[in-house]
């Protein structure tokens, strides 16, 4: 790792010790605290953020499907969803984020692909125009302070048999009144509210079709490993 990408770590890091704001509406709170890494955002993630190819691979999108990204970030998932279906090939993609610096890079990196719309919105209450064969959801919903509408406007915004796939932090059964404690104090300070409740209300509202827990390393703390889940659920047709 060269001395830049260090530098720009340790700035992201310095942002995230510092915390997200307590003060502000819910768009200033994210544009506060990504603003100053929205530069470095990406590199950093991709090695916090893990089982988001492997999120979009097992939605099992096909060619001319209309796919939405609920809390988009700066768009770096466009990738792999390019990977598991070529861009080209599917008839409209929406990435939708709260947080305007974050989608300064998305359009950036969005510029030219007519297929692909950035949206400033909230996702508790945006939808599209019809309903959509897919929409993801990677490592935002526990960003999201009324996670439940967003599921429950997730499923409304999902045609009939339509999948859904979230990938994101949380609490696994196992982790103890301890581990829960100190994970949620952890991932709390920059503004992630993790929840055991996630899975249950994703059972709840969606068929089940894939359900896995896991643990990721991180960055510089190698001893730690965060837990987290993958989840793709299907709308009844």
């Amino acid at each position: 790792m060269s001395f830049a990408d260090i530098a720009g770590d340790a700035r992201v890091l310095w942002r995230m010790l510092r915390g997200q704001p307590r003060r502000g509406s819910h768009a200033d709170r994210l544009a506060a605290f990504y603003a100053p890494q929205a530069e470095r955002y990406d590199h950093f993630r991709a090695r916090l953020l893990q089982g988001r190819d492997e999120l979009i691979e097992a939605l099992d999108i096909p060619a001319g499907a209309r796919v939405v990204e609920l809390g988009c970030g700066t768009g770096s998932n466009l990738a792999a969803l390019d990977r598991a279906c070529p861009l080209a090939g599917l008839a409209s993609v929406q990435l939708v984020d709260l947080c305007a610096p974050l989608l300064a890079v998305a359009r950036a990196r969005t510029a030219g692909l007519g297929n692909v719309e950035v949206v400033e919105a909230d996702a508790t209450t945006w939808r599209p125009d019809i309903p959509v064969d897919r929409v993801y959801l990677s490592y935002a919903l526990t960003m999201m302070p009324d996670w439940q509408a967003v599921l429950a406007n997730a499923q409304a915004m999902l045609a009939p048999g339509g999948r859904i796939g979230v990938v994101d932090f949380h609490l696994p059964d196992g982790a103890g009144r301890l581990g829960k404690l100190f994970w949620r104090r952890w991932f709390g300070h920059d503004g992630v509210r993790l929840s055991e409740r996630h899975l249950p209300a994703l059972r709840a509202h969606f068929d089940e079709v894939m359900s896995l827990e896991r643990r990721a390393a991180l960055p510089y703390l190698p001893v730690l490993r965060a837990p987290y889940y993958l989840y793709v659920g299907g709308k009844a047709a």
